[in-house]
């Protein structure tokens, strides 16, 4: 039987794993310590103490000149590392770069990790005017992103609904979205057969994203084209709704053909 000091390690374990996931969200501006205990549910001084031993350990550094703190060296080093087994993008981006190049516009390889969507690749398209609305390692609460919102609607309900449990209390405080209205926009993806928002995320922006499967039939990723509002007329809407059934079959095709080698890591 697990003793008081083996739960509270594990405790604080995963409460540090929940710092550098919080942390992976907020890219090269970081996180302040105010913020960071208030999500992963800690004191102050115990959140500082934990900071301070993933500055150690090389995982988390602290912002020059700022009280701050930002994911370390570390973190990139083992990332490159677990690329070796994980990384898609190779398989994957061939059919991002002609996405991007059909579509005119940004496209975006958006991977399921639990209840977030990681932004993996993307690939610029031709048009002049540019709209970059996630970096690669960019983390969001599924949901949010037309490519977080068509890998949410993708679950199956009784998942979906432990997920929606987990995350609708950030969505409304963060994103102001309700769990009615995260309901209501699943249903238009189910509808339609690919998700569609407007000034959801940057005001002027449209994106359209549609989920694909791994060699199991899971939802595991999707892919997603964002441009302005100008842009996104109904005929751009149809024509880059077709790209996108086109070129996510083309992945779930090459995800069944590698023989089970790639599968979710959700």
């Amino acid at each position: 039987m697990p003793t008081a000091a083996t739960v509270e390690r594990s405790s604080l374990l995963h409460r540090a794993f929940s710092i550098m996931r919080f942390l992976a969200t907020k890219g090269s501006r970081g996180g302040a310590l105010t913020e960071i205990a208030r999500h992963v549910e800690l004191p102050h001084p115990t959140t500082h103490r934990l900071l301070h031993q993933l500055i150690d350990e090389g995982m988390v550094t602290q912002l020059d000149n700022e009280r701050r703190y930002a994911l370390g060296s570390l973190a990139f080093e083992l990332g490159l590392s677990a690329a070796q087994q994980f990384d898609i993008r190779g398989l994957c981006r061939p059919i991002l770069q002609r996405l991007a190049v059909d579509a005119g516009d940004t496209a975006y390889l958006v991977l399921r990790s639990a209840n977030e969507a990681v932004c993996v690749d993307l690939q610029e398209g031709p048009s002049p005017i540019r709209v970059i609305t996630l970096q690669v390692g960019s983390r969001r609460p599924l949901g949010v992103g037309a490519g977080g919102m068509a890998l949410l609607a993708a679950l199956p309900e009784l998942e979906r609904e432990c997920v929606l449990d987990s995350i609708h209390a950030q969505l409304d405080s963060d994103w102001g979205m309700s769990r009615d209205f995260l309901t209501s926009s699943i249903k238009e993806t189910h509808r339609k057969g690919y998700t569609l928002i407007r000034n959801r995320v940057n005001a002027g922006v449209s994106a359209m994203g549609r989920h694909f499967t791994d060699a199991t039939g899971r939802p595991i990723a999707s892919l997603s084209v964002a441009a302005t509002n100008e842009r996104m007329t109904p005929a751009r809407i149809k024509t880059v709704a077709m790209l996108l059934t086109r070129s996510t079959q083309e992945i779930a095709l090459a995800l069944r053909s590698s023989n089970g080698r790639w599968t979710g890591f959700n």
